[in-house]
């Protein structure tokens, strides 16, 4: 809970210092707590931190786990977390939830009205999450940077039930040449039943030069 929602139950600013020292409230940060005995959960957590990160969303790898598409079940995975404005997650939440944040513009939109970004399973209260298409684009726009080339083609090779008419609407509205260029290619070589359904001239390819990264991984071209 922050200091907006004990006001709204009453609970003034002076009243919430009384519980904090009575052991009826737990301070977690200045303006957030919690019940005592009862630790913060992953999904309320989000949902307040939405509140102050302008397009804040579980999204890539994060997201497609959520969603059911993965290639391993890590002991302890990190959350991918990407929002509109540079930020630092706050101590209260990565001591509990490991995650990293990403910066990140990806497509024409406002932090307001985020493309194909729903509350998780439609519930009420639930935090913002990436739909599989988006997560997706999300993984492959970190190839070269963050995200090794093998992990984000077998992400792609289990994808296969991505709707493509989500991921055309994705596509056409994506600023990374790199990742409409990559989505394409390895949609090709992986045979993927969606990558037939786009039209390769209907989107933002760049010119006809080839793309070229130097990483860990080598050399990366992408042709148009």
């Amino acid at each position: 809970m922050a200091s907006e929602d004990l006001a709204a139950l009453g609970i003034s600013a002076d009243l919430a210092v009384h519980y904090v020292r009575a052991g009826w409230l737990e301070r977690l940060a200045r303006g957030v707590y919690c019940r005592p005995n009862d630790p913060p959960a992953l999904h309320p957590s989000l949902t307040l931190l939405q509140r102050n990160f302008a397009g804040l969303h579980v999204g890539g790898k994060s997201a497609l786990d959520w969603h059911g598409i993965r290639q391993y079940v890590s002991q302890r995975p990190v959350l991918h977390l990407y929002g509109w404005k540079a930020g630092r997650l706050p101590d209260w939440f990565t001591e509990r939830f490991p995650a990293e944040y990403h910066r990140k513009r990806l497509f024409d939109e406002q932090p307001g009205a985020l493309l194909h970004v729903r509350p998780f399973e439609s519930r009420n209260g639930a935090p913002l999450v990436s739909a599989p298409e988006r997560a997706l684009l999300e993984v492959l726009s970190e190839v070269g940077v963050r995200q090794p080339l093998q992990e984000a083609r077998e992400l792609v090779e289990s994808a296969y039930s991505l709707r493509a008419d989500v991921l055309r609407d994705l596509l056409k509205r994506c600023l990374s040449v790199k990742t409409v260029r990559l989505c394409l290619q390895l949609g090709r070589e992986l045979q993927q039943p969606w990558v037939g359904k786009l039209d390769p001239s209907q989107l933002p390819k760049g010119s006809d030069r080839p793309w070229v990264s130097r990483s860990a991984d080598g050399l990366l071209m992408l042709k148009p």
